[in-house]
């Protein structure tokens, strides 16, 4: 009977559930789009509102470093700048400054506020392209007015430009491009190149207020230490920023009074852990966003370029680096070999992928690292030529800084010198951690790699547990490359030699021994005795016996691959634990009416949802793909491990019979049989006789 006062919650829910399904569906969609042509877009709609959600504060920290102290000193005969003293700025300096801030902290806090989602694209957006880019303009204008003999004093030996105006010479930098920046990211939503919002994650979201809680804690730390210290204001700016990025450059300004020198136990520890916030973010925002975006972008392009070369016949798979090559041999290849071979091939094209991947970020951090140690030390020569350095003390100073070593034998004493130390060493520290990380996934794995070798040579047991240095010389480095195996990168041509000269009985399509062997590989004693007691005492039927079995194994694989889910290393599946898992899920592998050749140019037919690493559409119905086709799982952006998890419980969902009934033609056949554990014809006690004595004691023993 049903409850009238029900069916309009019932319906909302409904209607709930389906709006998810199509923000869900779009935002796979949106994936998509941007992991077949990433790079540019991606860029627009990712890093740039994180670079501008980045600077954008640390151009507000300088514009409030340039109101909060006076653009010019006087600084008397055969004194340096530091030891200079203020003079008086006119009224409208101040007041352009405080405007020009003002419009930089509503650009500010309306990125903040698009960034977290709790204002509309279209609002936010035009208030802080409008908010940064006239801050830009008051500032410059400034800036030009201060450049002038108008506003300098007479003469000019002995009066300079203090920190303040150079600080507003950054400010004014940061904040066009900022402006710039958005603006960009503007024009590819207007395009239809992304949807009208950030496409950010939470993480990636508090990078901005990370940024604003460091910046505040420099200022503020600065503030209380001018006084304690008895310091200039933005000297002491210059100090709280090495002392927090522990550059510890030190002299003429180290605490030296018991008060300082007693805030510093919590001042420094505070902000060591806030930059150590940030820089954990930044290397995440470059290396696992941007370098997997980077790494997707070379796979997609190297499945297509494989597309080319790869071709796969009733004869055999050339290999992806070779010219085509064919074996003439009478014996034709089965459909899972043949997706064995397309597996491969899509394993050695990640590995490409990702080695590429990973070279390439080595090389854009290491350039850039370079950029900012040789562009700063011309800098520096150009800033402190009073002091007479050379380009080599410059280079000196600068690398003695960057590696935060901060030897304390040279240091910038001129305003322009100091107001851009704060600048670079925001940028250069960072620099040089995610260039660090690139180094580990590289150079340093390759001398771990090297070292293990060398010691395995000397005085270190080897693995191969073969006698002799020279012998284990002659095996890693002169003896022939072995076969790739399934765990790593494959020779296709020998593996197709293998496969149709290798005495193999193919009379059985379904090649159900794999799948067996998997079973037995994966399941316990204990698990195996249940199965093989639920065998024999099964009564009502081998289907629904099976429907049970099949439920079960998906309950019980969702538990072992949420285990591998946690892997680090992300766990990377077999090829025959692939296939297992695919049975699982309803799709066999030596079926070939679902398997279709790999499309170099994929595209997507009306209604039919998002393809990267769908196999099965929104009804959970197989659909034809390739392992080098987008739709393989391969190309999904999830790990292997999450893809599974994903599907495994969708299946079991679809399967479980809460609500499908019985139909008059009984119920439907399971894709997986204990028959495959322990095969009968008629599934009688005898046959559980024979499983005992077979598969299940082995791993009881």
């Amino acid at each position: 009977m049903n409850d009238p006062g029900l069916q309009d919650p019932i319906n909302d829910v409904g209607d709930k559930v389906d709006g998810q399904a199509e923000e869900f569906d779009r935002a796979e969609e949106e994936e998509e789009k941007q992991f077949l042509d990433p790079t540019r877009w991606w860029f627009a709609a990712t890093a740039c509102p994180l670079i501008a959600g980045t600077f954008g504060p640390i151009a507000s920290a300088f514009n409030i470093c340039a109101l909060g102290s006076y653009w010019r000193e006087y600084v008397a005969p055969g004194k340096i700048e530091a030891d200079g003293h203020f003079v008086q700025d006119p009224t409208w300096l101040l007041a352009v400054n405080a405007v020009s801030l003002r419009f930089a902290l509503l650009g500010n806090l309306s990125l903040l506020f698009n960034m977290a989602g709790r204002a509309r694209f279209e609002v936010a957006q035009p208030i802080t392209i409008l908010g940064f880019f006239t801050a830009s303009v008051l500032l410059i204008g400034l800036v030009a007015e201060a450049s002038t003999s108008r506003f300098q004093i007479k003469p000019y030996s002995e009066h300079a430009l203090t920190q303040a105006f150079y600080y507003a010479i950054w400010a004014a930098a940061i904040y066009l491009i900022v402006s710039i920046l958005m603006l960009a990211t503007v024009v590819g939503a207007l395009r239809g190149k992304y949807e009208k919002r950030f496409n950010l994650t939470t993480s990636q979201r508090t990078l901005m207020l990370q940024t604003i809680s460091l910046m505040a804690y420099l200022l503020v730390g600065a503030l209380i230490f001018s006084h304690v210290e008895g310091w200039n204001y933005l000297d002491a700016v210059y100090w709280a920023d090495f002392t927090l990025l522990t550059i510890g450059i030190g002299s003429p300004f180290t605490p030296s009074t018991h008060t300082g020198r007693s805030l510093l136990l919590i001042y420094a520890i505070g902000g060591i852990v806030t930059i150590g916030l940030i820089i954990g973010s930044i290397r995440a925002m470059l290396l696992e966003t941007g370098q997997k975006k980077m790494r997707a972008r070379v796979t997609e392009k190297q499945r297509s370029r494989v597309h080319d070369f790869v071709r796969v016949k009733a004869l055999g798979l050339m290999h992806l680096n070779q010219r085509p090559k064919r074996f003439n041999s009478s014996v034709e290849l089965p459909e899972r070999e043949k997706r064995r071979l397309e597996f491969h091939a899509m394993r050695d094209v990640q590995e490409k992928a990702s080695r590429r991947g990973r070279y390439t970020s080595l090389a854009v951090s290491t350039m850039a690292g370079c950029v900012l140690w040789f562009i700063g030390a011309l800098v520096f020569e150009h800033t402190e030529y009073k002091q007479g350095w050379s380009y080599f003390e410059a280079l000196y100073f600068s690398y003695t800084s960057l590696l935060t070593i901060g030897y304390g034998d040279l240091s910038p004493y001129s305003n322009s010198g100091r107001a851009f130390f704060v600048l670079w060493s925001l940028l250069a520290i960072p620099s040089l951690t995610v260039l660090i990380s690139d180094m580990g996934d590289t150079v340093v794995r390759f001398v771990s790699q090297a070292t293990n070798l060398i010691g395995e040579l000397t005085i270190l047991p080897s693995d191969s547990e073969q006698a002799g240095a020279w012998t284990a010389l002659k095996k890693n480095i002169w003896a022939k490359k072995p076969t790739k195996t399934e765990k790593g990168k494959i020779d296709i041509s020998q593996e197709i030699h293998t496969i149709v000269t290798a005495d193999r009985s193919y009379g059985d399509p379904s090649r159900h021994g794999d799948i067996a062997a998997i079973l037995n590989q994966r399941l316990d004693a204990a698990e195996l005795t249940v199965c093989r007691t639920f065998h024999r005492q099964s009564k009502d039927g081998s289907v629904s016996r099976d429907r049970r079995f099949h439920h079960w194994l998906l309950t019980r694989e969702v538990g072992a691959v949420l285990t591998d889910t946690l892997a680090a290393p992300p766990k990377v599946y077999t090829y025959d634990e692939w296939a297992y898992f695919l049975m699982l899920l309803g799709h066999d592998e030596d079926e070939d009416f679902l398997h279709q050749s790999p499309n170099p140019n994929p595209t997507r037919g009306p209604g039919e949802g998002p393809n990267l690493g769908r196999i099965f559409d929104r009804d959970g119905n197989a659909r034809a793909w390739s392992w080098l086709g987008i739709r393989s799982p391969l190309m999904s952006p999830k790990e292997e491990a999450d893809w599974i998890l994903h599907e495994l419980i969708a299946k079991l969902n679809r399967e479980l019979p809460l609500t499908r009934p019985t139909t008059h033609s009984g119920p439907h056949k399971p894709p997986i049989s204990l028959d495959l554990l322990w095969p009968s014809p008629s599934g009688s006690e005898e046959s559980g006789s024979r499983g005992q004595d077979s598969d299940g004691p082995s791993k009881e023993k």
